[in-house]
């Protein structure tokens, strides 16, 4: 069975600057990925000093040289399975293989759930968008239509409503905002719709419930972000609610600053763990978490020298 010091579970930003770190510390590395990032359907990263603007492939695609340039190896597949293994871990891939690793590093992200609209699905990322800092400077000055899917409408309305002016929140089933939310809205030019869209043709005209529509240049939708912890619910490892105020917006894996899970040896980095993180905090991330596994691993070398 082929050994590693540690086996990276995705190959993004996180997964990435992970495997970097370790294998400039000398660590034997494997990074598994399957090929379906997040970002995958975005035309750039942005918010990445000194990369802003870089296409998601070319900066993965960058990543992966730098890393395999210090030693590290890739395969392209699916962790489907892990298992504790003595002092370490076994590691199940969808083409059969199994690999065993010392320690783990899970970096495998998150889902995106979109409201179940006829004609959103498989538009994140182009036309229908959920991060202003993401994508806001693209579309300034457009018509923005917001769909509302928590209560919460006004925070990510005054948001938008920094890079546009013709702002329009369609509550879509959502409460009306409150008589003070209400007030800052109004203040600010952000117009309220109290419809629910019922299809979103490919030409961006949403229909009402009320039977009119309403064409925006671009239209945004806070997503439910549930982390893709199947690789670690199989080992125990435990996940917990994420809230922003008192509106549950997702699920992440339960992690401590470093990165460490509840299961001794097993850590995680990126949106897996931070759903709010963007490229550039997942990468920061990852190195800080390649850095504790290194420090981990001295240590037990050091015990085991010591007999």
């Amino acid at each position: 069975m082929e050994t590693y010091d540690v086996i990276v579970v995705g190959g993004g930003p996180a997964g990435l600057a992970g495997a970097l770190t370790l294998a400039r510390a000398r660590r034997s590395v494997l990074v598994v990925d399957n090929g379906t990032p997040r970002n995958a359907a975005a035309g750039h990263v942005h918010n990445f000093l000194t990369r802003d603007g870089t296409p998601p492939a070319e900066l993965l695609a960058l990543g992966r040289s730098e890393v395999a340039g210090y030693g590290a190896t890739f395969v392209t597949g699916t962790a489907i399975a892990a298992k504790p293994d003595g002092d370490g871990f076994t590691v199940a891939l969808d083409d059969g293989r199994e690999l065993r690793a010392r320690r783990l590093l899970v970096t495998t992200g998150l889902t995106d759930e979109l409201p179940d609209i006829p004609g959103v699905a498989g538009r994140l990322g182009r036309d229908v968008l959920h991060c202003p800092y993401c994508h806001g400077w693209e579309v300034r000055d457009q018509a923005i239509g917001i769909i509302a899917t928590t209560p919460a409408v006004t925070h990510p309305a005054l948001l938008w409503r920094q890079w546009s002016a013709d702002v329009t929140v369609v509550l879509h089933g959502q409460p009306a905002p409150s008589a003070e939310d209400a007030k800052l809205l109004a203040a600010r030019g952000v117009t309220v719709v109290d419809e629910r869209i019922t299809a979103l043709d490919p030409d961006r005209t949403a229909h009402l419930s009320g039977g009119d529509t309403l064409t925006r240049d671009v239209w945004v939708t806070p997503t439910r972000m549930t982390a893709r912890d199947e690789l670690l619910s199989g080992l125990g490892v435990e996940t917990e609610p994420v809230k922003m105020g008192d509106v549950e917006v997702g699920v992440a894996v339960k992690a401590d600053a470093n990165g460490a899970t509840s299961v001794p040896g097993v850590y995680v980095a990126g949106n897996v763990t931070d759903l709010r993180a963007q490229v550039i905090v997942s990468a920061a991330a990852g190195l800080n978490a390649g850095a504790m596994i290194n420090a981990d691993l001295v240590m037990a070398d050091a015990h085991a020298a010591a007999g």
